[in-house]
């Protein structure tokens, strides 16, 4: 029997919207509405509203909060203050993913964590089984609880200003405020997945409809239309943003996928920690890199990457760039090919790509 998809508390809004709807990890999601490249574009340009109600949300508090997440995430979370996110990851004791996440410090031993929604399920195990040992922590899975609606694109502070109580100029980026949005009670954080200034927007799920309505009547006149997991990933793969299951798994560690910022190994012990240390001292083996085609096709996930004539990879994402209007990449490599400007061959079936490697992000706000 084919277990039912899930619908997120928008579900009837993107109907009436016209969204071509698909199955994304156990949900019913729009994929686009307009079409991907004018959704990508508006993005970029002006604003998009999407809808990311899917994702999982964990929440992790008691006095030994702040000890046990030290220890289950390879960044610094004594460093991160109330009012603050920052971007880690849960991993193995391989050092490699379990799953990457925003930790949210919403103060008083309070953290609320946000996770991949093919994930969710297997992260609050995850830590419900390592929190089984910890003193004074609590971890409850509050999915439930949370609509979660991502305003993104240039445009998305004058979008949201005239619907929120909370002062936008003050929220930078990677912080957050609780106020009301549309008259609901809302988190707005400063925080997306596109590379663009914007906002991500926690609601109760019986609120998402109202603010949705009033936020896409509030940007009509600014450019924002309603955008889909297909401008999403076109979005973050441009800005070089790791998608779990491409860019990172439980075969990749932070160093090889260019994630080594998220990893304070001077903090002390956490999961991984002893294994990062020796394939750090070992010296990297690949690397993620950026790449370009400079022919005509495009490259897709998973097709070989051939240097002189051997595979030597495979590709994590790869895309049409409605941006630069060229086909994009990102690819695993031995350390020796990662340089800028070698060229690399991506092959599927009896194709064949000419490709070189470029530096990442692909693109940079501004």
């Amino acid at each position: 029997m084919t277990e039912k998809l899930r619908h997120t508390p928008l579900h009837d809004a993107h109907v009436r919207a016209g969204a071509k709807l698909v199955e994304f990890a156990g949900w019913r999601m729009p994929v686009q509405y307009s079409g991907l490249i004018e959704e990508h574009r508006a993005v970029r340009a002006a604003a998009g509203l999407f809808d990311v109600s899917h994702m999982g949300e964990v929440r992790v508090a008691g006095e030994g909060a702040e000890a046990f997440l030290q220890r289950m995430t390879p960044n610094d979370v004594a460093k991160l203050r109330p009012g603050r996110a920052h971007y880690s990851a849960l991993l193995t004791a391989e050092g490699t993913y379990v799953d990457d996440l925003l930790v949210y410090n919403l103060g008083d031993g309070e953290y609320l964590l946000v996770v991949n929604a093919a994930n969710a399920a297997a992260d609050y195990r995850w830590l419900a089984e390592h929190a089984g040992s910890a003193a004074g922590v609590e971890v409850e899975d509050v999915s439930d609880e949370y609509a979660l609606l991502a305003l993104q694109g240039p445009s998305a502070p004058q979008v949201l200003r005239g619907l929120t109580d909370v002062a936008l100029a003050e929220v930078k980026r990677y912080g957050f405020a609780r106020g009301r949005v549309d008259g609901a009670e809302a988190i707005v954080s400063r925080t997306g997945y596109t590379g663009e200034d914007g906002f991500e927007i926690y609601a109760a799920p019986r609120d998402a409809e109202g603010i949705w309505e009033a936020l896409l009547e509030a940007g009509r006149p600014a450019g924002l239309v309603p955008a889909g997991l297909g401008a999403r990933d076109t979005l973050r793969l441009e800005a070089a943003m790791a998608l779990y299951g491409h860019e990172i798994d439980r075969t990749t560690t932070p160093f090889e996928a260019g994630l080594d910022w998220t990893v304070k190994l001077e903090k002390g012990d956490f999961v991984g920690r002893e294994a990062l240390v020796a394939r750090r001292e070992a010296g990297l083996e690949r690397r993620l890199v950026g790449f370009e085609v400079t022919g005509r096709g495009i490259a897709r996930h998973d097709h070989e990457v051939v240097a002189d004539g051997e595979a030597v990879g495979r590709v994590t994402s790869g895309t049409w760039s409605p941006t630069f209007e060229k086909a994009l990449g990102m690819a695993y490599v031995p350390v020796a090919l990662a340089a800028t400007g070698t060229r690399l061959e991506i092959r599927w079936k009896q194709r064949s790509l000419e490709a070189r490697v470029v530096d990442l992000p692909f693109y940079r706000k501004g």
